[in-house]
């Protein structure tokens, strides 16, 4: 694969509630990562997965197999990874670990960023224990993060940063790590295949 290729980045929404607020997140943070060439960006929506809560299974049933045949192979090709998750009670949603515990290989050797938001914390307890989740599953998650304290409260009736400047600064330097461990990894891939 060419290093002139954009690389390929799934930017998952991790909650999955009535009235959450992750969508609002996830579309001011795709734009800006839209306008970078080095980037094609897929978002995929949690809410729109319906996997099993029972956990994931050798054998998964055919409706099973249906879910994991649209989602298995986003995530496979996808060259790097960002969450986009609330925190709740000092963790991150339910739906988003039945996510990652339905997928294995697909994210490894990958890097993995974070977009967190909520309360005073801004989301940042739920990424501190999504740092080990990913790590047990051999991804490398980046030091920066994008992290909006207050939540809905950030952001103005038009969906976008009451301060943006902040938060644009933050989004760079986030995407500006990924990136370097994304062609990094991609290319340790291509010469010799991870296996773990």
């Amino acid at each position: 694969m060419s290093a002139q290729q954009p690389l390929r980045l799934a930017v998952i929404i991790g909650s999955v509630r009535d009235g959450r607020f992750g969508p609002t997140v996830t579309e001011w943070f795709t734009r800006l990562a839209a306008q970078r060439p080095d980037l094609d960006v897929d978002v995929i929506d949690l809410a729109d997965v319906p996997l099993s809560t029972t956990g994931p299974t050798r054998e998964p049933s055919p409706e099973m197999t249906a879910v994991l045949a649209t989602t298995r192979p986003r995530l496979a090709r996808a060259d790097a990874f960002v969450v986009v998750t609330p925190e709740y009670n000092h963790s991150f949603p339910a739906a988003l670990k039945n996510a990652i515990d339905w997928h294995l290989a697909e994210w490894q050797a990958k890097p993995v960023g974070f977009v967190s938001y909520g309360g005073i914390a801004g989301g940042l307890r739920a990424v501190e224990q999504l740092r080990q989740v990913f790590a047990e599953l051999h991804a490398v998650t980046v030091r920066d993060t994008v992290s909006f304290h207050g939540g809905v409260a950030a952001f103005d009736d038009q969906g976008q940063p009451k301060e943006p400047e902040g938060c644009e600064t933050a989004a760079k330097a986030l995407l500006d790590q990924l990136t370097w461990w994304a062609h990094a990894l991609r290319r340790a891939r291509a010469e010799r295949p991870y296996g773990a």
